[in-house]
């Protein structure tokens, strides 16, 4: 149907209410993808080398513009995932995206990480490190405390004694050396940050960033590690951030999503300054994941008229099978934008409206994140949406000579109610569900499974855990 009124007098749109908000240019936002590492340190997701690379290619070729590849001084697996990324972007397979390895303040992970570029003939300057330490005071005193004693040279037994001012400025000075370390062995792009940004103190990271950056470091990164951040704590951190930092400096934001506030939050900052936003491919990752990239994008655009110049929106549902099948964690039918079921439906009060315009209850244009709007059938269905099926198909009752009349649609309606409901009564949902838990639990090794490898392996017999 075709509407007599322009669209924006028949509703309200949603970005009347952001178009004040100040935004960096579109083209100098960066979508830093952490898929590689941050979404592998999901419980029960683990990825090959050669699935790792696949991934990186599919999140270059969607239009990421950052991809981190993981923790290479950690294993063997991201090492040669880091060697292949590279060699694959030579050859001009993952476009100009930036290659991003992660490094703890020290040197050892740093020369772990140059061997790996020097085994495949990579220049240091060729990809960014990211060097991190820990910035609340709860993780500088509870967690780095003794190695921050042993660094300075103080007995371990004053640990608990030594005033949190002493545990922030050694937390500097070894960051600080770490950085001059990189910068000193070709690497010239160095991202660096501090783990529970969101618990810490502002004055403090402004200080950490600013010393930081004399130390050789290019791009802070400020993370809220736990995902406590509320929409207005972001943007009281991130203004004062934003304003104490050069002007223009590109300041990455990563947050998680135990509360499901990951993306709003996400968005505040870059309405704050920050040109660097952290995301992960379906929102994997710990606990309750990361910002998950397709509902960064897809908001942005459509909320707030921000549109990622080159961004291949219309992968997004393409993108996230492909990872539920890389990952083997599917994402609930239901998901925002990329659930199997979002623009599907049933009740017959909304399958009427669509029937005339599908803006009636269609948040997100399906056809924007290359979703289809279609109907289940069910319980709840209401006979506009049956008869518009049996029209559909009006030559091939015309064949069988069949008339397309009320009360055959009020028929084939009740008997629609009828059988659905009892599917239902037959259902193995149950079943499944309890397939499912025990397919996850086989995913990752447990407590129970640590001790069996160790008893096998203290003992001189064959030993294989069962799966």
């Amino acid at each position: 149907m075709e509407l007599r009124e322009p669209i924006e007098r028949l509703i309200r749109n949603p970005r009347e209410f952001t178009q004040k908000l100040a935004f960096p240019d579109p083209s100098d936002i960066r979508i830093y993808d952490e898929t590689l590492r941050d979404g592998e340190q999901m419980p029960g997701v683990c990825y090959t080398p050669a699935q790792k690379y696949e991934i990186a290619k599919r999140l270059a070729d969607i239009g990421v513009h950052i991809i981190s590849v993981g923790f290479p001084a950690a294993s063997a697996g991201d090492r040669k995932t880091l060697q292949m990324v590279m060699e694959g972007k030579r050859r001009g397979e993952l476009g100009d995206v930036e290659i991003v390895v992660m490094c703890r303040s020290n040197r050892n992970d740093i020369d772990v990480t140059l061997a790996t570029l020097a085994e495949a003939g990579i220049a240091p300057s060729e990809v960014t490190f990211f060097i991190f330490t820990s910035g609340s005071d709860l993780h500088l005193k509870y967690k780095l405390g003794k190695t921050l004693l042993r660094l300075e040279g103080r007995d371990e037994a004053t640990w608990l004694d030594q005033p949190l001012e002493f545990y922030r400025a050694a937390n500097i000075k070894w960051h600080c050396d770490a950085l001059r370390y990189a910068r000193e062995r070709g690497v010239t792009s160095v991202e660096f940050g501090a783990e529970d940004g969101s618990r810490g103190d502002a004055d403090y990271f402004i200080e950490y960033f600013k010393a930081g950056l004399a130390a050789g470091g290019t791009r802070p990164a400020w993370p809220d590690t736990v995902g406590c951040l509320t929409p207005e704590a972001t943007r009281w951190y991130c203004t004062r951030l934003v304003q104490a930092m050069p002007k223009g400096l590109p300041m990455v934001c990563h947050f998680h999503n135990d509360y499901g506030l990951g993306t709003i939050n996400a968005i505040t900052a870059i309405s704050c300054g920050f040109k660097v936003v952290s995301v992960t491919a379906n929102g994997y990752g710990e606990r309750a994941g990361n910002v998950p990239l397709h509902q960064l994008v897809t908001a942005l655009n459509v909320l707030y008229g921000i549109e990622i110049p080159g961004f291949k929106y219309a992968k997004l549902r393409e993108l996230a099978r492909f990872m539920e099948r890389m990952s083997g964690i599917p994402v609930q039918q239901h998901e925002p934008i990329i659930g199997a079921k979002v623009f599907a439906h049933e009740s017959g009060i909304h399958t009427h409206a669509m029937l005339i315009d599908r803006r009636m209850y269609e948040a997100v244009p399906a056809s924007l994140v290359g979703g289809e709007m279609n109907f289940v059938f069910g319980k709840h269905s209401g006979i506009a949406i049956v008869e518009d099926a049996l029209r559909k198909h009006q030559q091939r009752f015309d064949q069988e000579g069949i008339a397309i009349d009320s009360d055959l649609v009020h028929r084939v309606t009740d008997e629609i109610k009828r059988l659905r409901e009892e599917r239902a009564e037959s259902s193995k949902s149950e079943d499944t569900i309890a397939a499912y838990d025990r397919a996850m639990e086989q995913l990752s090794i447990l407590e129970d499974d640590v001790v069996e490898i160790a008893v096998a392996l203290a003992k001189p017999q064959p030993f294989s855990l069962a799966t």
